[in-house]
């Protein structure tokens, strides 16, 4: 009989000297044990109680490697009032921080919000997160919740994440390995098989060491669906999230697990973009918007802790529950760069968490600095992938004269969004080649920046395979369909209407396409309609225009349900062989390519 998960994930601890319990029963987790006696030194502890490390991240998306450019930093708020951005990420700093965190702790349980994988650098996404999973196994991870990103391979290659064995296409990719699938439990609550009606993964689990019982309950957002490709999510439903964890934290309070936490996908907007602001300032989550406020203050008080993600953003916030009790929303923003340690103090009589009128878990965030030792296993691990993957992700596609920034850029247009737009209408232009006039793209498919500086050591400037593959990891098809000039102008006025109205998301849009966006005014209201131009002729509503976008967006996804109705297909080449041509077309390097201006949406503030 092969060694179950928690088995495997003991015999790992105990190989790098780490001091763990054996895996109880049934879908109980293992604890990290400091020596005898050790405590968290939690000074004013109520008697009758212990403390409880609970360790948690989000939104790894594979970066095993620091992440490049805007994406591997964070941003500080300083004493005077100052910001200093600090280089963060990379699980070889990770695991050591996460190690050094659970020193001194007799009770420590590590957990995560979902999208641990998927949209994941070449290093993990060229070997389907393989890498990042035996990464996770390595570290320690006991539970994580599923994110949309785990749906990005459909169902079959989710449970493939968690049970093992080698890719149905790729086969396995070292000599004499099989993939052993993820040593923790994925937790998928809200979302159902639509034959049998039940959950496709384990909906909660519970964590327990010397007689200390916590739940967690797993979910990711409801709109699973509308943001990712319909492939993925075929036979599913998705429920929300405040009636699914309610349902199962009755469950678990049945069962006499009184101690809950919730692992959410689905997070908020915090006020500032420093990592360690108070968003309690001036009250109780007063520095945090989104979806999440609305959830946390709707789920049950059963629940005493709310991990999140989604968003990419760093808080920890005190949101009253129902009931009024203070209780913790936390989010570690993302690609490894923030840990979140929280403080839950357990009640060995009531077997629930310590929670007052005035006093909730405690939390903070961490940054995983690069100035710490690396975890030599990580190490190992990425050096190991590396070789595997050196032949492709070596390879260079193209060069650059500075930056050009894509989700680091701050601004509702992104250079690196102009860029990739570009390439999709050069790569479709051709009347042969669908004839596009046009092309649009998502923000939230740009996943990275194209930094100049050298990381890999290919030389400053030289932009490599995985490094634009890095920008591009889903390998989405572009396709080119008619819409009419009306249709158009409702697409763009979504971007900041519907659901996209409190949180907007700008296309990038390709060169000849102008109009202008009044932040001013609200809703639809501000895409100023006469304004739009293509080529410098005012938008026809009555005149049809090709019209090119990945296949996620041609199929309404991100809140875009006007580019769904476009007709007369044409598929083109994936979105990632689009950026490359381009850039092969476009650069040398005697002649680098410059960052486009990013001046064909003006914004009027």
């Amino acid at each position: 009989m092969p060694p179950t998960p928690q088995r495997r994930r003991l015999a790992r601890r105990l190989a790098a000297g780490a001091a763990v319990l054996a895996t109880a029963a049934g879908v109980t987790l293992t604890a990290t044990a400091a020596p005898a006696g050790a405590d968290s030194g939690h000074a004013h502890r109520p008697a009758g109680t212990v403390d409880v490390q609970l360790l948690s991240f989000n939104d790894f998306h594979g970066n095993l490697e620091p992440p490049q450019g805007s994406s591997g930093t964070v941003e500080e708020l300083q004493a005077d009032g100052s910001k200093k951005t600090i280089p963060a990420g990379g699980v070889e700093y990770l695991a050591q921080s996460l190690r050094t965190a659970r020193k001194g702790h007799a009770y420590s349980v590590t957990a995560a919000a979902g999208d641990l994988i998927g949209a994941s650098p070449l290093l993990s996404g060229l070997f389907h997160d393989e890498p990042t999973i035996e990464a996770m196994n390595r570290l320690g991870l006991d539970v994580t919740s599923v994110g949309n990103h785990e749906f990005d391979e459909g169902r079959a290659e989710l449970t493939r994440m968690q049970r093992g064995g080698c890719h149905p296409k790729d086969g396995c990719y070292e000599k004499g390995k099989t993939f052993k699938g993820a040593d923790f439990p994925y937790l998928a609550a809200n979302v159902t098989d639509d034959k049998t009606g039940k959950p496709i993964l384990r909906p909660y689990t519970v964590w327990q060491h010397k007689g200390v019982k916590i739940g967690f309950i797993g979910v990711t957002l409801k709109g699973t669906p509308d943001i990712v490709n319909a492939d993925g999510v075929k036979g599913l439903t998705f429920h929300g999230e405040v009636e699914t964890i309610n349902k199962y934290a009755k469950i678990l309070d049945r069962q006499g697990v009184k101690a809950i936490v919730a692992l959410i996908h689905e997070g908020g907007l915090p006020a500032s973009t420093s990592y360690n602001y108070d968003c309690d300032s001036p009250g109780p989550g007063a520095g945090i918007s989104g979806p999440i406020a609305d959830i946390a203050k709707h789920v049950t008080p059963k629940v005493d802790a709310l991990v999140t993600g989604h968003t990419h953003q760093s808080y920890t916030c005190t949101i009253p529950d129902p009931a009024g009790h203070p209780r913790t929303v936390t989010s570690a923003a993302s690609y490894g760069r923030l840990y979140t340690d929280t403080t839950l103090t357990y009640d060995r009589r009531t077997h629930d968490i310590v929670r007052t009128a005035v006093h909730g878990p405690h939390a903070v965030n961490h940054v995983v600095d690069r100035t710490r030792p690396k975890a030599a296993d990580m190490s190992s691990l990425i050096t190991r992938w590396n070789k595997l993957a050196a032949p492709v992700a070596n390879k260079p596609v193209g060069y650059i004269s500075a930056d050009i920034n894509g989700r680091g850029a701050g601004t509702p247009e992104e250079p690196l969004g102009d860029l990739i737009a570009d390439a999709q209408l050069a790569a479709t232009t051709a009347p042969d080649k669908g004839g596009a006039q046009l092309a649009l793209m998502n923000p939230g498919g740009i996943r990275s920046d194209l930094a100049y500086k050298a990381s890999g050591g290919e030389g400053d400037g030289v932009v490599t395979y995985g490094e634009a593959f890095t920008v591009q990891p889903f390998t989405n098809m572009t396709n080119v369909v008619d819409l009419t000039g009306a249709q158009l102008l409702t697409a763009l006025q979504q971007q900041v209407s519907g659901p996209n109205e409190a949180s907007p998301k700008i296309l990038q849009i390709s060169r000849g396409l102008t109009y202008t966006l009044d932040t001013t005014k609200t809703g639809a209201a501000r895409i100023v309609t006469d304004s739009v131009r293509l080529n410098g002729a005012p938008l026809d509503p009555a005149k049809t225009y090709r019209v090119a976008m990945n296949e996620f967006l041609a199929g309404g996804g991100d809140g875009f349900p006007a580019l769904k109705q476009g007709t007369h297909k044409y598929v083109g080449p994936s979105d990632l062989d689009a950026l490359t041509a381009y850039l092969r077309a476009h650069s040398s390097p005697n002649s680098p390519l410059a960052p486009p201006k990013a001046d064909r949406i003006t914004v009027v503030k």
